[in-house]
């Protein structure tokens, strides 16, 4: 049986501005297990880094808890939160804004070992260094190079090397492949990939890339606007979406095969505004299945199949599923002319 290594209720990170608070990440709340990925996907602004990095504690929470290993560091500071630092740690999205140019490869490796004190001496110091970069699949030759020499897959790996220097339990992966060629993201996932198996590291993995977050991912968090609408075990959510909006993000996958086409939904509508929302479901305004409970009743956030949960009023109607969480074996319409049709193209 999975061990939690993580737990978040309720979390919230609310930003003061000239309009109002800002909700930038709004009642999120999630489990992850050791040895495990969490994918969170959703567009850009919805709130998927700032998820994160209040996570992580970079950003103090407005509101809810976070728990590592049972323990509620929600508001932990000074040298508890410094040593919970070893243990969660963060890959950063842009490899180059993310490193020191001053520093060179070595320099940037051994940075944070030499911040938590993990090595004794030069020798130890040099030792460990050179076995991250052969951990990481860095040649040894660029130690000495700094990170504008270096291309942005070895940048990247840079990254990945500082955040497993101190063995962190958890790491947040920030769109750390958004940034890089496709050869070049299969690399760094499937690096990835292998660390979780040898060293059982659990990863929130932040992404808009739906494809990336399926080969990745144990569990995925689809985000709106701040808040949570659908969360799944990934085969679960790819092969039976039941939210509209993640619908409409699975839809705009590729395929790449000139024979099948995929049904492409166009979500139309303005997005709502995160500062100060109003009440009801913030995706009413391109729902195509809105009704006026929509527009007045926030959804609550529920488990509608096993392990599956969602928010939306309508979610059995939507899907045609029986009260036991199963499909009654009808085909969901294409369309709906009530309110606001999804274009297909």
């Amino acid at each position: 049986m999975s061990e939690e290594l993580l737990r978040v209720e309720h979390l919230k990170k609310y930003f003061d501005t000239p309009h109002g608070k800002l909700h930038a990440v709004d009642d999120v709340g999630f489990i992850l297990n050791k040895g495990e990925t969490l994918g969170v996907v959703g567009e850009s602004g919805c709130g998927k880094s700032t998820l994160g990095r209040t996570v992580l504690g970079l950003l103090p929470a407005t509101d809810g808890k976070i728990y590592f290993e049972g323990e509620d560091i929600t508001h932990v500071k000074g040298k508890h939160r410094r040593e919970l630092q070893k243990e969660m740690q963060i890959i950063f999205q842009d490899p180059y804004s993310s490193l020191n140019p001053r520093y060179n490869v070595f320099e940037l490796i051994s940075s944070p070992l030499r911040t938590f004190h993990l090595c004794h001496g030069k020798e130890e110091l040099e030792k460990r260094v050179f076995e991250l970069m052969d951990t990481v699949g860095l040649a040894r030759r660029y130690a000495y190079a700094y990170p504008h020499e270096l291309d942005g897959g070895r940048r990247q790996r840079i990254g990945v090397a500082r955040a497993l220097s101190v063995d962190p339990q958890f790491i947040v992966c920030d769109e750390p492949v958004s940034a890089l060629d496709v050869s070049i993201q299969a690399q760094i996932l499937n690096l990835l990939q292998d660390l979780q198996d040898e060293k059982k590291i659990s990863y929130m993995f932040v992404t808009h890339d739906m494809s990336v977050v399926k080969h990745i991912s144990n569990d995925i968090l689809v985000m709106y606007v701040g808040s949570m609408v659908e969360k799944a075990p990934t085969k679960k959510l790819f092969s039976m979406p039941l939210h509209p909006y993640t619908k409409g993000l699975l839809s705009a996958i590729p395929v790449p095969s000139i024979h099948r086409q995929n049904k492409r939904i166009i979500m139309q509508g303005e997005l709502t505004s995160p500062v100060n929302p109003k009440p009801g479901c913030r995706f009413a305004s391109r729902c195509p299945y809105v009704k006026d409970k929509c527009r007045s009743e926030y959804p609550v956030y529920r488990e509608v199949m096993p392990e599956h949960f969602v928010a939306c009023h309508y979610a059995e109607e939507i899907n045609y599923l029986d009260k036991d969480g199963t499909t009654s074996g009808q085909e969901q319409p294409e369309k709906k002319t009530e309110e606001r049709d999804l274009a297909k193209v």
